[in-house]
């Protein structure tokens, strides 16, 4: 939890300007105003409020927050199964893969953000997708901590899935040579994702 500090604006109650009334007072009250006021200032007061500051969880200008949609996660086969479309289940839940070629954001390029097609999550940015002429569309990176890698059962590929909700996405290639910062290409299938563009937010 944060909090909010808030610093009062503090005035002397005795300055130059109050000495003639203050005078007065204290001949006609010595007693009782000399307890009351100081000539010196009362110093600055600190009060802390326990009101937490939220924080956006979600950045699409500047910077993007991996975050599971509210109650994606956690869901049983029937459950995804009421969600998803047949297709989106079989590629998302049983790990298939999408005929080359025919995939809808193959060759789109628009500016926005790839989400996880089963939960919501943002997955990728749009500047890291690039034409690998394989396919299926293709990213170099994935934003922070919002992918998972694991080995296939032969060891011969490494799968990716969203770290959110376990949907399978495809899998990740290293060294191809292709001029991107990370020498990867993630082959994801086009099922697996859902785009917002950047005029949504």
């Amino acid at each position: 939890m944060s909090f909010n500090i808030v610093r009062s604006t503090s005035t002397p109650l005795y300055s130059s300007k109050s000495k003639p009334i203050f005078s007065t007072l204290l001949r006609s009250h010595p007693t009782s105003f000399s307890t009351i006021f100081s000539p010196k200032p009362i110093a600055p007061t600190l009060f802390i409020s326990a009101t937490p500051i939220l924080q956006p969880k979600r950045l699409f200008r500047g910077g993007i927050v991996a975050m599971a949609a509210p109650g994606s996660l956690n869901k049983s086969e029937e459950e995804w199964r009421a969600i998803l479309s047949p297709e989106q289940f079989r590629i998302l839940r049983q790990k298939g893969t999408e005929f080359p070629g025919t995939g809808e954001y193959d060759k789109f390029f628009g500016e926005g953000v790839y989400n996880c097609a089963g939960c919501g999550t943002p997955l990728y940015k749009s500047i890291t997708k690039f034409n690998s002429g394989c396919g299926w569309p293709a990213f170099y990176e994935g934003l922070p901590g919002a992918i998972n890698r694991n080995p296939d059962p032969d060891g011969m590929r490494i799968e990716i899935t969203c770290a959110a909700c376990g949907g399978h996405l495809g899998h990740v290639f290293k060294g191809e040579g292709f001029p991107t910062p990370t020498n990867e290409r993630h082959c994801v299938n086009s099922i697996s994702l859902k785009f917002v563009s950047a005029n949504t937010y």
